[in-house]
């Protein structure tokens, strides 16, 4: 271990500790590639991402309790690839974190996990301002497209380009991450793979159909049976921030022209978000 790493770590330590004292490893927090998401980190999210997660906890399973931290960041570094191509033809390009943890009784078997490659797949949560389409350059979450996410439009792959990031929250160890190249890298001085913006599938699942029956929950009351039927109808092609979106927009605009739209607008759509 450099004096450079020990440094940093000791940085956020209340005393300094030896390098026989930590355990270190790298993560590739995320990257420029289309997720299973149908969605991408632009440079300029990748860049902030990279000042962002410095001194970020690690987690399991985005399970934010103080007594499921488990490591932390003190280093990052955007790297970029030029013999590999992304799937839309530019340099691949990904963030990587130097991780440590503090060597215990309690966390050997993790630390064995780690380097057994068990404990690999990781996933981060971060806040994306922008949603911006990479067909017509429109964000999705001010004004909405009638592109759809997965479908080819002149040989290329329509999807969402994530930008303005405001904030990073945390990065956790899951069964199955939203970005294809996700997990801990095979030694802390090799590059790897890890993922991306936001969860387990299973638990991702889980919290968008809690999200819909808000939904629904909120339509009904506001617009009665038939506008629930329509915003639920109209919820099941959405991802996350979709939904939150479009939660949000129940719960602020309940007039009966914000309504409306849903039945009159000629692209049968509600603010951008399209049926």
């Amino acid at each position: 271990m450099e004096n450079n790493q020990l440094s940093k770590i000791n940085s956020f330590t209340r005393r300094s500790f030896s390098a026989d004292e930590v355990y270190i490893f790298d993560v590739i927090l995320c990257d420029n590639e289309i997720d299973r998401d149908t969605e991408r980190f632009s440079h300029k999210a990748l860049c902030k991402l990279q000042t962002l997660f410095v001194g970020k906890t690690g987690i399991t399973d985005h399970n934010a309790k103080s007594e499921n931290q488990l490591a932390r960041i003190f280093d990052t570094q955007l790297v970029t690839d030029n013999q590999r191509l992304t799937s839309y033809g530019e340099p691949y390009e990904y963030l990587k974190a130097s991780v440590y943890m503090i060597r215990t009784d309690a966390n050997k078997d993790l630390i064995s996990e780690i380097d057994g490659g068990i404990k690999k797949e990781v996933s981060i949560s971060c806040s994306a301002g922008k949603r911006i389409c990479s067909v017509c350059d429109k964000d999705k979450s001010a004004e909405g497209c009638n592109h759809v996410k997965g479908k080819n439009y002149n040989g290329k792959p329509c999807h969402i380009i994530l930008d303005d990031i405001t904030d990073a929250y945390e990065w956790s160890f899951v069964a199955v991450p939203a970005q294809i190249n996700a997990g801990v890298t095979k030694h802390f001085s090799e590059e790897s793979h890890y993922s991306s913006h936001h969860a387990d599938i299973t638990a991702l699942k889980n919290a968008q159909e809690d999200i819909r029956r808000d939904i629904i929950r909120l339509a009904f009351f506001c617009g009665g049976e038939e506008f629930a039927k329509s915003a639920e109808t109209l919820s099941v092609s959405m991802n996350t921030d979709e939904l939150i979106g479009f939660k949000r927009k129940l719960e602020k605009n309940k007039s009966t022209e914000f309504l409306s739209q849903l039945s009159t607008d000629d692209n049968n759509s509600v603010d951008g978000f399209s049926v």
